[in-house]
């Protein structure tokens, strides 16, 4: 083997870094070194002993002066919802700006694909909200509109059970039938042979909250039949983060031990007071079926308020048969009087409704209560905040985001301590002007890594940020079959982060989520500069990751 002279590796490339303390995403000891980029490829990694010696300065289009910075690759986002976002504003800024350079989509049953039937009715909506005015059924189709708008990192996707239940059997509550599921079969083995990666559920969605274990048990024995090497990863909203949160662990463990599958719990949280104190109990059951050889995995954002769709806090029943029917049930007096019997039974203290703010509207008149909780807008309406629920739910035909917060920080920290806990969004892609930027989104969405690693790897926890690193990088590349990204190494892909590890911060609030947060100061993308010197650049060269490539 012919060794390298110094003189020849101070050669000339596309991007230079200089002086970095590098961490390449495996957990290990990090070391000074330079890193060489070429095209979309890293070309060198030289330790600095050996760079030292170069009896010429190495040729670069572009250098960087990493002295004093971390040198890492670049994040990978577990939990992503970009399916449409990214398709109004591929900039992706509010991911970019926080170092993600990947993200993992297709989250809690809902993907970009299949969609078609009622699948496609059920969310018309939300692709008339970001203008979108393409149509696809497959992804396939969906992929070819994402690689024609350039979008900014790289997409990965799971198919969501969601899609392929509502697009073979609607949203009925029953069993499904013998050609219903062969449908949903054929269904799955299009789109992992297409470039999905897995599966996903959200169990406490329509049409997934209709399915039993068996169902997700065959589900998930069908989806490793269609990968080529076998191997899927089962990605789950489960059905119950709080008062059945033990009983939902244990069925998604029994989901890994009939199936073979490898599972990864979607934001693992307790959710209300009165199951924080189930947190041991439910960590201890993950740790057993890991120690049993099942691979069970999770991740997490470093917030103690959940964010989704208003209308969960509606009985599970008032979902059955699709939005439309929903509306009907909020618009019949004797069954709205029912719901709000079963809300106020459930959730009979007025503290109740000061923790769920409303994040965005659709119409102009509502505008207002972006930003407030409900027990202030009924009190402002002089109204019940049970009435006054039903009546934004009904007034914006059910379109309401809205935040919860009924988390521990106790809970919230000791689950960020855990090795096999990664760090997901739950946030789509958004940017800090245009069609995306609008509501009072979870600042979640803008601040999740530098919060990681500045509040709590660094703050509260003073973990080993070689450790921590790779639970954002190779850990998540390795768990979601994601080929040559999540590490720093020669010939792997130039996804980058350079960073400043004791000023890392974020600065993101739940009154202005739509700011940038501090000490990220350039991020690569493919070998491209997507942030440098703390600044967009607009550039963007992202890619579809068809099967994790």
């Amino acid at each position: 083997m012919k060794v390298k002279r110094f003189y020849d590796i101070c050669t000339s490339f596309d991007i230079l870094i200089r002086n970095g303390t590098v961490y390449d995403g495996s957990g290990s000891e990090p070391y000074e070194a330079d890193i060489g980029i070429t095209g979309d490829r890293i070309s060198m990694i030289s330790r600095k002993s050996a760079t030292s010696h170069c009896k010429r300065e190495p040729g670069a289009g572009k250098t960087i002066d990493a002295e004093g910075l971390s040198v890492a690759p670049g994040f990978i986002d577990t939990h992503g919802h970009s399916e449409f976002t990214l398709l109004a504003d591929p900039r992706a800024e509010s991911k970019i700006s926080q170092g993600i350079t990947s993200e993992i989509n297709g989250n809690c049953g809902l993907s970009a694909a299949p969609l078609f039937g009622e699948a496609l009715r059920q969310r018309e909506a939300d692709l008339n909200e970001y203008h979108i005015r393409e149509r696809w059924t497959t992804f396939r189709e969906y992929f070819g509109l994402l690689e024609k708008r350039d979008i900014a990192l790289n997409f990965a996707t799971l198919t969501g059970h969601g899609n392929l239940r509502a697009c073979a059997a609607g949203y009925q509550d029953r069993k499904l039938s013998e050609s219903e599921q062969e449908t949903i079969y054929n269904l799955l083995r299009e789109s992992v042979r297409e470039g999905s990666i897995g599966i996903s559920t959200g169990l406490i969605y329509p049409p997934g909250i209709y399915a039993d274990t068996e169902e997700l048990i065959d589900l998930c024995k069908a989806s490793m039949t269609c990968a080529d090497n076998g191997e899927c990863i089962y990605s789950t909203h489960m059905r119950s983060e709080g008062d059945l949160l033990i009983e939902s662990i244990e069925e998604t463990i029994s989901i890994a031990k009939e199936s073979g599958i490898r599972v990864h719990i979607s934001h693992l949280k307790t959710s209300g007071e009165g199951n924080w104190g189930k947190l041991d109990d439910a960590l201890s059951k993950i740790a057993r079926a890991r120690d049993e050889g099942f691979r069970v995995t999770f991740d997490r954002y470093p917030y103690t308020a959940a964010s989704t769709d208003l209308d969960t806090v509606l009985p599970a029943w008032t979902y059955e048969g699709g939005s439309e029917r929903e509306m009907q049930r909020l618009r019949q007096p004797e069954t709205q009087s029912r719901i709000k019997r079963e809300i106020l039974a459930e959730h009979p203290e007025e503290e109740y409704w000061e923790k769920i703010l409303i994040t965005s509207v659709t119409n102009e008149k509502n505008r207002w209560m972006e930003g407030r909780n409900i027990l202030d807008i009924a009190k402002r309406e002089k109204c019940q905040p049970v009435d006054m629920l039903l009546g934004i739910l009904a007034d914006e035909n059910l379109r309401v985001g809205a935040i919860f917060s009924s988390m521990s920080k106790e809970n919230l920290t000791k689950i960020l301590s855990l090795p096999y806990g990664m760090i997901g969004t739950d946030s789509s892609a958004r940017s800090f002007d245009g069609l995306t930027r609008k509501g009072k989104p979870h600042p979640r969405g803008f601040g999740s890594f530098p919060r990681f690693l500045g509040r709590f790897v660094r703050d509260i926890l003073q973990i080993d940020l070689s450790k921590a690193l790779r639970r954002i990088t190779l850990l998540p590349a390795l768990t979601f079959g994601i080929s040559q990204r999540g590490i720093l190494r020669e010939g792997a892909y130039a996804d980058i982060v350079i960073f400043d590890s004791r000023k890392i911060i974020d600065k993101a609030t739940y009154e202005d989520p739509f700011m940038q947060p501090e000490g990220m100061n350039y991020v690569i993308v493919n070998g491209i500069p997507a942030r440098w010197e703390g600044q967009l650049t607009g550039l963007r060269s992202g890619r579809v990751l068809r099967n994790g490539r």
